[in-house]
């Protein structure tokens, strides 16, 4: 008989990442979701531990959130055998937007890491390609942000 696949529930997620992770805070859990954040520092070996031992196969989404005094990079990771989702949340620093990224570990966070550090200025260190996918090239601004003015309408 074929052994079926087990995949960890959302208990057995969140121990998992605080006892390899001591400083993975779990904000909140429900029924198939789990929020937690991590310090910037430990976010790429967090991303690569719940990708290669929580079989989270799938990053949905990388964008930012723009608090002014920092910013915040949110990750939305995917495990498709049991429809469980993690909402990572690592903040960054304004004076230093720099994090690691994770094209590595999820091909697919590629182009949203572009399009993050292109509407936010956040840089994805050691990305592929990190170029402009939706504003000139010799544009200087980060549209996302707070502190973007935007031209008065005259």
């Amino acid at each position: 008989m074929a052994e079926v696949y087990q995949s960890p529930s959302v208990s057995e997620i969140t121990a998992a990442l605080t006892s390899q992770f001591p400083d993975v805070e779990i904000l909140s859990t429900e029924e198939r979701r789990v929020k937690a954040k991590c310090p910037r520092e430990i976010s790429h070996d967090v991303c690569q531990f719940i990708h290669d031992n929580l079989t989270f196969e799938h990053c949905s989404v990388v964008t930012a959130v723009d608090y002014v005094d920092h910013l915040m990079v949110v990750y939305l990771l995917a495990n498709y055998y049991n429809g469980i989702m993690i909402d990572l949340d690592v903040d960054v620093p304004a004076d230093d937007l720099h994090i690691a990224c994770v094209t590595d570990i999820w091909e697919g966070a590629n182009w949203h890491e572009r399009e993050t550090w292109e509407l936010f200025g956040i840089v994805f260190d050691n990305h592929p390609r990190l170029e402009r996918l939706l504003t000139p090239q010799n544009y200087e601004f980060f549209p996302f942000r707070k502190s973007y003015k935007m031209r008065s309408q005259e």
